[in-house]
């Protein structure tokens, strides 16, 4: 039996339909129905029902199911095994939007030298995504920002990095004070639905300020070039990657204590991929 055609079932199983499957599984649907048809043809019974767009496991499928996830586990589990000392394996790692560019693009070249034989799948969102991810055993470590709240004992976190948060606003801006700012500029608010975004938001609540809210956006880029255009200012993390080149952007230092979000590394502390996330966690602290 492909192993690749049990995990395919196992997205069709946990889908609302062969499309959606197909989708998470970057596949054509024809691909991905032949697959499943393979798969009911060796063991000899169906796996799916369909009606319309909707595709639904069989109860036969839906115990197979169940048992794929385990039996795909262990042999996941399996491949962490060492051949003479080399480690090797697979890792699925969760990755928040801007670790991909900021600490993912410097790793994982890093890693495919020095560790061939280790494979690394990446599944991006956002930061609590991620942590939902990590949650239910989708991915097995996760380049995440801290949660908003503490993390349960289970999980081993491994801070890299801090990210003061500023004021930002276009360069005709005649002010400096970045709490004037607040109070008397249009607000481009940073996305509440982020953990990110909650930060800003707990940030003006403590100190009073309702701001004259404009617009709100969970994209940074987009709000720094809102910002160079004129439309309001922003409260927002002084994050590592650049801001969009040809943007005239002051920013301004909050007083302290400002707020701040910490990118780390988040791992299950039972994972039986411990050592395989070791190599991932010290050769990322050796990039940054």
């Amino acid at each position: 039996m492909d192993t690749h055609f049990l995990e395919s079932f196992v997205v069709v199983a946990e889908s609302s339909s062969m499309a959606e499957a197909a989708r998470k599984l970057n596949m054509a649907p024809a691909t991905l129905a032949l697959r499943i048809r393979a798969l009911e043809e060796e063991l000899g019974f169906a796996l799916v029902t369909r009606a319309g767009r909707a595709a639904k496991p069989t109860p036969a499928g839906d115990l197979l199911a169940q048992r794929a996830i385990g039996i795909l586990r262990d042999l996941r589990d399996l491949r962490t095994l060492h051949e003479e000392g080399r480690p090797r394996g697979q890792i699925r790692l969760g990755v928040a939007q801007t670790a991909i560019a900021t600490v993912l693009c410097d790793v994982l070249p890093l890693i495919a030298r020095k560790y061939p034989d280790l494979e690394i799948t990446v599944q991006k969102g956002s930061s609590a995504g991620v942590y939902a991810k990590l949650n239910n055993g989708e991915v097995d470590a996760g380049f995440l920002f801290h949660p908003p709240f503490r993390l349960p004992k289970s999980f081993a976190w491994r801070p890299l990095r801090a990210e003061r948060y500023v004021v930002i606003a276009s360069g005709a801006e005649d002010r400096t004070d970045p709490l004037e700012l607040l109070w008397n500029r249009p607000l481009i608010r940073y996305d509440r639905s982020l953990w990110s975004g909650q930060i800003a938001e707990n940030y003006l609540r403590q100190h009073r300020i309702r701001p004259n809210e404009r617009i709100e956006l969970d994209a940074l880029d987009a709000i720094a070039v809102l910002v160079d255009r004129g439309l309001g200012i922003s409260l927002v993390p002084d994050r590592a990657l650049s801001w969009p080149g040809g943007l005239t952007i002051t920013k301004y230092a909050l007083p302290d204590p400002a707020p701040r979000r910490e990118l780390g590394l988040l791992w299950p502390l039972a994972s039986a991929h411990t050592r395989l996330i070791r190599i991932l966690e010290e050769e990322t602290i050796s990039v940054l």
